[in-house]
């Protein structure tokens, strides 16, 4: 089955609110489809620069904007999507074989990323002429 672009969908996670606070917790597995194996934050990211511009062959991940915005776009090898996220309980997953960009980051903007795999340089497919031929197939 070919994946496409609305297949980067977001989850509605469980929340848990108070008058005075809320939490949300995520378990992997449980919550998404997959286990979490590394977790990371990116931040203080220059205005105008990008982060991602490439796929991943296996790994899937959940994003979610924990401060701040920033765009993230979607290529499935034929389309491309842009989804703004712009609120912490806005949780975007995606799965594996889309390249993926984050842009237009805000003013102390902070990504988490929460993946099924530990860091693998094999994994990524940086060449986009590489992509759409293994999409392909």
């Amino acid at each position: 089955m070919k994946t496409t672009v609305h297949d980067g969908k977001f989850i509605d996670l469980p929340k848990i609110i108070d008058r005075q606070w809320a939490i949300m917790p995520i378990y992997g597995g449980v919550h998404l489809p997959f286990s979490i194996r590394r977790v990371y934050f990116l931040y203080d990211v220059p205005s105008g620069q990008h982060r991602g511009g490439h796929a991943h062959r296996k790994l899937q991940q959940l994003f979610v904007s924990v401060m701040g915005i920033f765009d993230m776009v979607l290529d499935d090898g034929l389309g491309r999507r842009r989804i703004h996220m712009d609120r912490a309980y806005c949780e975007l997953y995606v799965p594996q074989m889309f390249e993926r960009e984050l842009e237009n980051f805000s003013s102390k903007g902070i990504g988490l990323f929460l993946n099924s795999l530990c860091f693998d340089q094999s994994d990524d497919i940086r060449d986009g002429e590489c992509f759409r031929w293994e999409k392909a197939l």
